[in-house]
Protein backbone atom coordinates (compact mmCIF):
# COMPACT_ATOMS: atom_id res chain seq x y z
CA UNK A 1 0.00 0.00 0.00
CA UNK A 2 1.02 3.35 -0.85
CA UNK A 3 1.27 5.47 2.31
CA UNK A 4 -1.66 8.42 2.58
CA UNK A 5 1.61 11.14 2.44
CA UNK A 6 3.34 9.93 -0.94
CA UNK A 7 -0.35 8.85 -2.49
CA UNK A 8 -1.15 10.99 -6.14
CA UNK A 9 -3.93 10.82 -8.19
CA UNK A 10 -3.44 12.30 -11.79
CA UNK A 11 -6.58 12.99 -13.77
CA UNK A 12 -6.94 13.97 -17.79
CA UNK A 13 -9.64 15.53 -19.19
CA UNK A 14 -12.48 14.01 -21.17
CA UNK A 15 -11.06 14.59 -24.16
CA UNK A 16 -7.67 12.63 -22.96
CA UNK A 17 -3.98 14.00 -23.15
CA UNK A 18 -4.69 15.38 -26.75
CA UNK A 19 -6.81 17.74 -24.79
CA UNK A 20 -4.18 18.25 -22.25
CA UNK A 21 -1.43 19.64 -24.70
CA UNK A 22 -3.65 21.56 -25.93
CA UNK A 23 -4.51 23.15 -22.18
CA UNK A 24 -0.29 23.66 -22.27
CA UNK A 25 -0.03 20.33 -20.19
CA UNK A 26 -1.03 22.90 -16.82
CA UNK A 27 -0.78 20.84 -13.70
CA UNK A 28 -2.58 21.78 -10.53
CA UNK A 29 -1.79 19.85 -7.57
CA UNK A 30 -3.60 19.80 -4.06
CA UNK A 31 -1.71 19.44 -0.42
CA UNK A 32 -4.69 18.37 2.08
CA UNK A 33 -3.66 18.22 6.15
CA UNK A 34 -4.76 14.54 5.97
CA UNK A 35 -6.80 11.64 3.39
CA UNK A 36 -9.16 10.88 6.08
CA UNK A 37 -11.27 13.36 7.06
CA UNK A 38 -14.45 13.44 4.97
CA UNK A 39 -13.99 17.05 4.41
CA UNK A 40 -10.20 16.98 2.51
CA UNK A 41 -11.92 13.84 0.54
CA UNK A 42 -14.49 16.37 -0.79
CA UNK A 43 -12.10 18.99 -1.54
CA UNK A 44 -9.65 16.05 -3.68
CA UNK A 45 -13.27 14.72 -5.59
CA UNK A 46 -14.14 18.49 -6.70
CA UNK A 47 -10.35 19.32 -7.44
CA UNK A 48 -10.33 16.43 -9.45
CA UNK A 49 -14.03 16.88 -11.17
CA UNK A 50 -13.10 20.87 -12.01
CA UNK A 51 -9.71 19.85 -13.52
CA UNK A 52 -10.86 17.11 -15.82
CA UNK A 53 -13.69 19.89 -16.64
CA UNK A 54 -11.10 21.72 -17.76
CA UNK A 55 -9.18 19.64 -19.11
CA UNK A 56 -5.55 19.91 -17.14
CA UNK A 57 -4.18 17.24 -15.38
CA UNK A 58 -4.56 16.82 -11.61
CA UNK A 59 -2.18 15.68 -8.42
CA UNK A 60 -2.98 14.85 -4.74
CA UNK A 61 -1.38 14.73 -1.57
CA UNK A 62 -1.97 14.38 1.41
CA UNK A 63 -0.24 14.80 4.82
CA UNK A 64 0.08 11.45 7.44
CA UNK A 65 -1.87 13.58 9.85
CA UNK A 66 -3.34 16.35 10.92
CA UNK A 67 -0.47 18.76 11.76
CA UNK A 68 2.01 16.92 9.59
CA UNK A 69 4.17 20.04 7.69
CA UNK A 70 7.03 18.13 6.58
CA UNK A 71 4.94 15.58 4.35
CA UNK A 72 3.21 19.19 3.13
CA UNK A 73 6.21 20.80 2.38
CA UNK A 74 7.44 17.62 0.37
CA UNK A 75 4.54 17.46 -1.48
CA UNK A 76 4.92 21.42 -2.36
CA UNK A 77 8.65 20.12 -3.41
CA UNK A 78 7.38 17.35 -5.50
CA UNK A 79 4.68 19.86 -7.37
CA UNK A 80 7.58 22.11 -8.27
CA UNK A 81 10.06 19.11 -9.69
CA UNK A 82 6.87 18.42 -12.11
CA UNK A 83 6.79 21.37 -13.52
CA UNK A 84 3.11 22.57 -11.90
CA UNK A 85 1.77 25.71 -13.39
CA UNK A 86 0.04 26.02 -9.56
CA UNK A 87 -1.24 24.61 -6.48
CA UNK A 88 -3.92 24.22 -3.75
CA UNK A 89 -2.88 24.17 -0.60
CA UNK A 90 -4.59 23.19 2.97
CA UNK A 91 -2.21 24.27 5.51
CA UNK A 92 -1.78 22.13 8.58
CA UNK A 93 1.30 24.78 10.18
CA UNK A 94 0.46 28.68 8.75
CA UNK A 95 3.46 29.74 9.46
CA UNK A 96 6.41 27.34 9.06
CA UNK A 97 5.06 26.24 5.61
CA UNK A 98 5.52 30.00 4.14
CA UNK A 99 8.88 29.58 2.96
CA UNK A 100 8.34 26.82 1.03
CA UNK A 101 5.18 28.27 -0.76
CA UNK A 102 7.49 31.35 -1.51
CA UNK A 103 9.63 28.87 -2.73
CA UNK A 104 6.86 27.02 -5.59
CA UNK A 105 5.67 31.17 -6.19
CA UNK A 106 9.03 32.19 -7.02
CA UNK A 107 9.37 28.45 -9.54
CA UNK A 108 6.63 30.52 -10.92
CA UNK A 109 3.78 28.54 -8.81
CA UNK A 110 0.28 30.16 -8.99
CA UNK A 111 -0.47 29.27 -5.07
CA UNK A 112 -4.06 29.00 -3.34
CA UNK A 113 -4.89 28.64 -0.16
CA UNK A 114 -7.60 26.97 0.82
CA UNK A 115 -10.01 26.57 3.87
CA UNK A 116 -6.82 27.70 6.48
CA UNK A 117 -5.63 31.18 5.36
CA UNK A 118 -1.56 31.75 5.73
CA UNK A 119 0.47 33.49 7.66
CA UNK A 120 0.50 36.37 6.55
CA UNK A 121 -2.17 36.00 4.30
CA UNK A 122 -0.75 37.18 1.06
CA UNK A 123 1.84 34.63 1.74
CA UNK A 124 -0.61 32.66 -0.68
CA UNK A 125 -1.60 34.54 -4.62
CA UNK A 126 -5.06 33.66 -3.59
CA UNK A 127 -7.60 32.28 -0.61
CA UNK A 128 -10.73 31.43 -0.70
CA UNK A 129 -12.32 29.81 2.48
CA UNK A 130 -14.92 30.14 4.88
CA UNK A 131 -15.70 33.05 7.04
CA UNK A 132 -14.02 30.82 10.33
CA UNK A 133 -14.46 33.75 12.52
CA UNK A 134 -18.57 33.92 11.36
CA UNK A 135 -18.83 30.28 11.70
CA UNK A 136 -17.57 30.56 15.44
CA UNK A 137 -20.02 33.61 16.03
CA UNK A 138 -22.68 31.73 13.93
CA UNK A 139 -22.27 28.95 17.13
CA UNK A 140 -21.21 31.03 19.82
CA UNK A 141 -24.21 33.40 19.24
CA UNK A 142 -26.67 30.64 19.24
CA UNK A 143 -25.33 29.06 22.09
CA UNK A 144 -25.66 32.29 24.36
CA UNK A 145 -28.97 32.65 23.25
CA UNK A 146 -29.92 29.14 23.86
CA UNK A 147 -29.15 29.05 27.39
CA UNK A 148 -30.72 32.79 27.58
CA UNK A 149 -29.02 35.67 29.51
CA UNK A 150 -28.70 34.66 33.09
CA UNK A 151 -27.81 30.66 32.08
CA UNK A 152 -25.27 32.63 30.07
CA UNK A 153 -23.66 34.47 32.00
CA UNK A 154 -23.20 31.74 34.34
CA UNK A 155 -22.06 29.12 31.97
CA UNK A 156 -19.22 26.51 32.40
CA UNK A 157 -17.35 26.34 28.56
CA UNK A 158 -14.95 24.00 27.47
CA UNK A 159 -13.13 24.67 24.53
CA UNK A 160 -11.40 21.58 22.12
CA UNK A 161 -9.24 23.18 19.57
CA UNK A 162 -6.79 21.60 17.04
CA UNK A 163 -3.55 22.29 17.50
CA UNK A 164 -0.93 24.47 19.85
CA UNK A 165 0.34 26.09 16.25
CA UNK A 166 -2.29 28.12 16.54
CA UNK A 167 -2.92 27.51 12.81
CA UNK A 168 -5.66 30.40 11.62
CA UNK A 169 -8.48 28.32 11.02
CA UNK A 170 -8.42 27.06 14.66
CA UNK A 171 -8.04 30.36 16.00
CA UNK A 172 -10.68 31.97 13.89
CA UNK A 173 -13.49 29.81 15.04
CA UNK A 174 -12.43 29.76 18.45
CA UNK A 175 -12.07 33.61 18.58
CA UNK A 176 -15.30 34.05 16.71
CA UNK A 177 -17.19 31.34 19.17
CA UNK A 178 -16.32 33.54 22.13
CA UNK A 179 -17.10 36.94 20.28
CA UNK A 180 -20.89 35.08 19.52
CA UNK A 181 -21.05 34.18 22.97
CA UNK A 182 -19.98 37.76 24.55
CA UNK A 183 -16.73 37.01 26.03
CA UNK A 184 -13.74 39.32 25.02
CA UNK A 185 -11.55 38.17 22.86
CA UNK A 186 -8.34 40.35 24.11
CA UNK A 187 -6.08 39.35 20.42
CA UNK A 188 -8.53 38.18 17.93
CA UNK A 189 -5.24 36.95 15.95
CA UNK A 190 -4.53 34.25 19.43
CA UNK A 191 -6.33 32.01 21.59
CA UNK A 192 -5.37 31.70 25.49
CA UNK A 193 -4.71 35.32 26.95
CA UNK A 194 -8.99 35.37 27.64
CA UNK A 195 -9.15 35.95 31.26
CA UNK A 196 -13.00 35.25 31.27
CA UNK A 197 -13.95 33.13 34.16
CA UNK A 198 -16.17 31.03 32.53
CA UNK A 199 -13.78 29.58 30.26
CA UNK A 200 -12.71 25.74 31.63
CA UNK A 201 -9.64 25.84 29.40
CA UNK A 202 -8.11 25.07 26.11
CA UNK A 203 -6.97 21.61 25.08
CA UNK A 204 -6.08 20.02 21.65
CA UNK A 205 -7.93 17.15 19.60
CA UNK A 206 -6.09 17.81 16.35
CA UNK A 207 -9.32 17.39 14.47
CA UNK A 208 -9.90 13.73 15.54
CA UNK A 209 -12.69 11.65 17.07
CA UNK A 210 -10.07 10.45 19.45
CA UNK A 211 -8.48 13.77 20.46
CA UNK A 212 -12.09 14.96 21.13
CA UNK A 213 -12.25 12.36 23.14
CA UNK A 214 -9.38 12.39 25.28
CA UNK A 215 -9.34 16.26 25.26
CA UNK A 216 -12.99 16.34 26.59
CA UNK A 217 -12.22 13.63 29.73
CA UNK A 218 -9.15 16.01 30.67
CA UNK A 219 -11.54 19.41 30.79
CA UNK A 220 -14.28 17.12 32.59
CA UNK A 221 -11.41 16.53 34.97
CA UNK A 222 -10.81 20.05 35.47
CA UNK A 223 -14.41 20.67 35.75
CA UNK A 224 -17.44 18.40 35.84
CA UNK A 225 -19.92 21.45 35.69
CA UNK A 226 -19.25 21.89 32.08
CA UNK A 227 -22.51 22.67 30.17
CA UNK A 228 -20.97 24.34 26.85
CA UNK A 229 -18.74 22.82 24.13
CA UNK A 230 -17.18 24.41 21.99
CA UNK A 231 -15.40 21.69 19.43
CA UNK A 232 -13.16 22.89 16.20
CA UNK A 233 -14.88 20.52 13.80
CA UNK A 234 -17.18 17.55 13.86
CA UNK A 235 -15.30 14.31 13.88
CA UNK A 236 -14.02 16.36 17.45
CA UNK A 237 -17.65 17.02 18.85
CA UNK A 238 -18.10 13.01 18.32
CA UNK A 239 -15.42 12.07 20.66
CA UNK A 240 -16.27 14.76 22.88
CA UNK A 241 -19.88 12.93 23.15
CA UNK A 242 -18.67 9.75 23.54
CA UNK A 243 -16.45 10.93 26.68
CA UNK A 244 -19.50 12.54 27.99
CA UNK A 245 -21.48 10.22 27.76
CA UNK A 246 -19.15 7.76 29.17
CA UNK A 247 -19.27 10.28 32.19
CA UNK A 248 -22.95 10.37 32.16
CA UNK A 249 -23.39 13.62 30.86
CA UNK A 250 -25.24 13.08 27.99
CA UNK A 251 -28.55 14.17 29.30
CA UNK A 252 -29.30 17.08 27.64
CA UNK A 253 -27.29 19.15 30.08
CA UNK A 254 -24.44 20.40 28.09
CA UNK A 255 -24.89 22.37 24.67
CA UNK A 256 -22.41 20.51 22.12
CA UNK A 257 -21.40 23.40 19.07
CA UNK A 258 -18.65 22.69 15.90
CA UNK A 259 -18.21 23.47 12.36
CA UNK A 260 -18.04 21.72 9.69
CA UNK A 261 -21.54 20.70 7.71
CA UNK A 262 -20.55 17.19 7.23
CA UNK A 263 -23.07 14.36 6.61
CA UNK A 264 -22.21 12.34 9.85
CA UNK A 265 -21.70 15.87 11.48
CA UNK A 266 -25.10 16.86 10.81
CA UNK A 267 -27.02 13.66 11.52
CA UNK A 268 -25.47 14.05 15.22
CA UNK A 269 -27.21 17.63 14.75
CA UNK A 270 -30.70 15.64 13.88
CA UNK A 271 -29.72 13.18 16.86
CA UNK A 272 -29.23 15.92 19.19
CA UNK A 273 -25.51 15.11 19.77
CA UNK A 274 -24.45 18.47 18.08
CA UNK A 275 -27.06 21.66 19.18
CA UNK A 276 -25.51 23.74 16.10
CA UNK A 277 -23.04 23.51 13.23
CA UNK A 278 -21.35 25.45 11.06
CA UNK A 279 -21.99 24.36 7.65
CA UNK A 280 -18.71 25.02 5.16
CA UNK A 281 -18.43 24.48 0.68
CA UNK A 282 -15.03 22.70 0.90
CA UNK A 283 -16.27 21.42 -2.96
CA UNK A 284 -16.50 25.14 -3.68
CA UNK A 285 -13.18 26.31 -2.02
CA UNK A 286 -11.93 23.36 -4.36
CA UNK A 287 -12.84 23.88 -7.76
CA UNK A 288 -13.09 27.81 -6.97
CA UNK A 289 -9.00 26.85 -6.56
CA UNK A 290 -8.40 25.24 -9.79
CA UNK A 291 -10.63 27.68 -11.47
CA UNK A 292 -8.06 30.37 -10.19
CA UNK A 293 -5.07 28.55 -11.55
CA UNK A 294 -6.24 27.64 -14.95
CA UNK A 295 -7.93 30.85 -15.80
CA UNK A 296 -4.35 32.50 -14.33
CA UNK A 297 -2.25 30.30 -16.42
CA UNK A 298 -4.29 30.85 -19.46
CA UNK A 299 -5.23 34.83 -19.26
CA UNK A 300 -3.21 36.34 -15.96
CA UNK A 301 -6.53 37.05 -14.29
CA UNK A 302 -6.23 37.24 -10.24
CA UNK A 303 -9.14 36.31 -8.19
CA UNK A 304 -11.04 39.41 -5.96
CA UNK A 305 -11.32 38.65 -2.52
CA UNK A 306 -14.65 39.57 -0.97
CA UNK A 307 -14.73 42.79 0.18
CA UNK A 308 -13.57 43.59 3.36
CA UNK A 309 -11.70 40.30 3.88
CA UNK A 310 -8.21 38.93 3.00
CA UNK A 311 -9.93 35.78 1.05
CA UNK A 312 -12.98 35.25 -1.23
CA UNK A 313 -15.68 33.62 0.97
CA UNK A 314 -17.33 30.04 0.18
CA UNK A 315 -20.06 30.59 2.41
CA UNK A 316 -21.12 29.64 6.14
CA UNK A 317 -24.81 28.64 7.03
CA UNK A 318 -25.86 27.22 10.55
CA UNK A 319 -27.52 24.39 11.23
CA UNK A 320 -29.67 23.27 14.13
CA UNK A 321 -32.68 22.03 15.09
CA UNK A 322 -33.57 24.53 17.89
CA UNK A 323 -33.33 27.78 15.88
CA UNK A 324 -33.47 31.14 17.58
CA UNK A 325 -34.44 34.65 17.16
CA UNK A 326 -32.27 36.74 15.09
CA UNK A 327 -30.37 33.84 13.45
CA UNK A 328 -30.85 32.68 10.02
CA UNK A 329 -30.46 28.39 9.95
CA UNK A 330 -31.59 25.89 8.43
CA UNK A 331 -32.68 22.21 9.74
CA UNK A 332 -30.89 19.26 9.58
CA UNK A 333 -33.58 17.73 7.32
CA UNK A 334 -32.12 21.13 5.14
CA UNK A 335 -28.92 20.72 6.00
CA UNK A 336 -28.70 16.68 5.03
CA UNK A 337 -29.36 17.90 1.05
CA UNK A 338 -26.44 19.68 0.98
CA UNK A 339 -24.14 18.23 3.43
CA UNK A 340 -20.59 16.32 2.24
CA UNK A 341 -18.72 12.86 3.26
Amino acid sequence: MVAPAAAAIMIFGTAGLAQAQESEDILVGLITKTDTNPFFYKMREGAAAEAEKLGVQFQAFAGKYDGDNDTQVQAIENLISAGAAGLIIVASDTKAIVPTVQKARDAGLFVVAADTLLEPADAADASFATDNFKAGQLIGEWARQTLGPDDAQNATVAFIDAHESQPTVDVARDQGFMDGFGMDIKNPDRRGDEDDPRIVGHEMGEGSEVGGRDAMETLLQKNFDINVVYTINEPTAAGAWEALKSAGKDDGSVLMTSVDGGCPGVENVRDGVIGATAMQFPLEMAQAGVRAIVEHVRNGTMPEPTEGLEFTDTGVKLVTDQPVEGLTSITSSEALEECWG
